[in-house]
């Protein structure tokens, strides 16, 4: 999921050597913090947050799929 979840953004972003994904995961639920580079963070969410909203779709049905955890995309700033 983490190397998916890179790949999305990678292609999004004008900065893609900038993008980090860290996981942490928990009992019940994993967490994928997303760094991205200055002046990328808009691109990632996009117009009235629709890419974010589509790449969570796409964590939360994998995860499903996979564990049954539930997945939780943080955008760090």
């Amino acid at each position: 999921m983490k190397k998916l979840l890179e790949d999305i953004v990678k292609t999004i972003v004008d900065k893609p050597d900038e993008v980090k994904v860290e996981v942490n995961e928990s009992e019940n639920t994993i967490v994928y913090e997303l760094n991205v580079g200055d002046g990328d963070l808009g691109k990632v969410i996009g117009k009235k947050g629709r890419n974010v909203n589509a790449i969570r779709t796409l964590l939360s049905a994998s995860n499903a799929k996979e564990g049954g955890k539930r997945a939780i995309l943080e955008i760090i700033e």
